[in-house]
């Protein structure tokens, strides 16, 4: 059954991907974290009929972070309802142990963080090798300077501008420095940026270089409207734009 699985996961990544990369920036990828875990299928509809191009997955571990979430079966599960790209935010000490698990569940974009593999190299090659996306995130209070020599290797950056572990937490802006040297560093690099994000800071996040914003509470904070929050969050970053 897993070979079976990964040969349909790797089948559809490649369209999955390609939609993922010509989506216009900035884009917003709503978290399922925040969503209704009880119909989510129903979820993943209203948010493809909200205009949703992407989804956010948050894996936690319980060790990497104090809270737990779900895995590999779950994700599995999911990617038989829907064409998604899934970037999937891996909050693991130890991800390398389970990559090759959630790349076959169907993850597309899979980001692993600095602080728990301070040697990223191999796991980012081995990541690209799956036919999956590699990214990286770094906490706030690690400097942007942990990952700069690693930019060649990973396809994205994930900046965090909360603590990770747990949602509806306040937006920290002394991290938009960050975001501005990744933009200096590397033009063309797809940074993302997840903690806090409302319409004023999707405002401030874009204006920095961010060009995917992600958003849970923000999104599922009017169960069956999603289309209205997403429209505030998209004028927003709009705004942040034209700065």
């Amino acid at each position: 059954m897993a070979g079976n699985q990964q040969v349909t996961a790797s089948s559809g990544r490649a369209a999955r991907l390609s939609a993922f990369d010509a989506a216009a920036r900035p884009l917003v990828t709503p978290s399922l974290l925040n969503c209704d875990f009880s119909k989510v299928g129903e979820e993943l509809d209203a948010l493809k009929a909200a205009g949703v191009l992407a989804v956010h997955l948050d894996v936690m571990d319980g060790h990497f972070v104090p809270n737990l979430s779900y895995g590999p079966p779950v994700i599995a599960d999911w990617r038989k309802r829907t064409d998604f790209p899934f970037d999937t935010h891996l909050m693991m000490s130890d991800p390398a142990r389970y990559v090759d698990a959630f790349a076959a569940a169907g993850c597309d974009v899979i980001i692993f963080h600095i602080e728990a593999v301070p040697h990223p190299v191999p796991l980012a090659r081995r990541i690209r090798h799956l036919g999956c996306q590699a990214s990286i995130a770094l906490n706030p209070p690690t400097a942007v300077e942990a990952i700069l020599p690693y930019l060649d290797e990973v396809d994205a950056v994930l900046v965090m501008s909360v603590m990770p572990g747990f949602g509806g937490q306040v937006f920290d802006a002394t991290v938009l420095d960050k975001v501005r040297a990744l933009r200096a560093a590397r033009p063309s690099l797809k940074i993302s940026i997840d903690g806090g994000i409302k319409p004023d800071t999707a405002t401030l996040a874009v204006s920095a270089g961010a060009t995917q914003l992600v958003a849970g509470s923000a999104v599922f904070r009017n169960p069956g409207n999603y289309a209205a929050a997403l429209a505030e969050l998209g004028e927003g970053a709009r705004r942040g734009s034209h700065q």
